[in-house]
């Protein structure tokens, strides 16, 4: 039998050799690459405050949103304060007896609550923890996400700031659901700094937005203390 196309006298295994780099592309090694350098970027990070903000969707695309000024010390020091629904809401983590020490707004600001992290209470949209919430966590889901826990291949594509990362995985706090998720990354800092949830059919149904993120601050321990 003769080994040579109709296309011209080359022999069908040098096709083959054509084939292979587009079968396996490149880009498996950028999604590590990218994984690396977010790790590396948040293991020089202390601490950190951002404001964020948790856009939940209805099916008329409307949305509802949660803000608030996020502030992280490591090891595991967490505050919110809450800028919507519930202005003026201080949630610290851990209080002194290792839950979350939650000072309500409005007339009932001088009471102090003591609530267990898993709490439905506390938990956002996502059903997703307080304790659960800092970058950190966020990263180690993202390189779930992009590895052991994805249902398709990830799509990368890079912007003039930014890298947008795509992948159909496992949610991070539903168990059992698919999302198709979308990371963006800051190009400068190597951090993310969006993460958009969108059904298998792509309905967008949450959007999670970091705002003016500073590092490294220098914030005191006695800022996570509600007084």
């Amino acid at each position: 039998m003769h080994l040579f196309t109709a296309f011209g006298r080359h022999p069908i295994w040098l096709l083959f050799l054509f084939m292979i780099p587009l079968e396996t592309g490149a880009q498996a090694p950028n999604i590590q690459d990218l994984l690396k350098k977010m790790e590396s970027a948040y293991a020089e990070v202390t601490d950190y405050q951002v404001k964020m903000e948790v856009r939940t969707y209805s099916n008329d695309h409307s949305y509802k949103a949660e803000k608030f000024l996020y502030t992280f010390k490591k090891p595991k020091n967490i505050r919110l304060d809450l800028e919507s629904p519930h202005p003026d809401m201080i949630l610290v983590y851990p209080d002194h007896k290792g839950k979350v020490g939650v000072r309500p707004s409005g007339w009932a600001s001088f009471i102090k609550l003591s609530l267990d992290p898993d709490s439905f209470l506390l938990k956002v949209s996502s059903g997703q923890p307080i304790d659960q919430t800092d970058m950190g966590r966020l990263i180690k889901n993202i390189s779930k996400s992009l590895t052991d826990e994805q249902y398709s291949r990830p799509e990368l594509k890079e912007e003039e700031t930014t890298i947008h990362v795509q992948v159909l995985a496992e949610n991070h706090f539903r168990k059992g659901v698919r999302t198709r998720y979308e990371f963006l990354i800051d190009k400068m800092i190597w951090l993310p700094v969006e993460v958009r949830e969108y059904t298998p059919d792509k309905v967008l149904e949450r959007q999670i937005i970091f705002k003016d993120l500073r590092i490294n601050i220098g914030v005191k321990d006695s800022f996570f203390q509600l007084k």
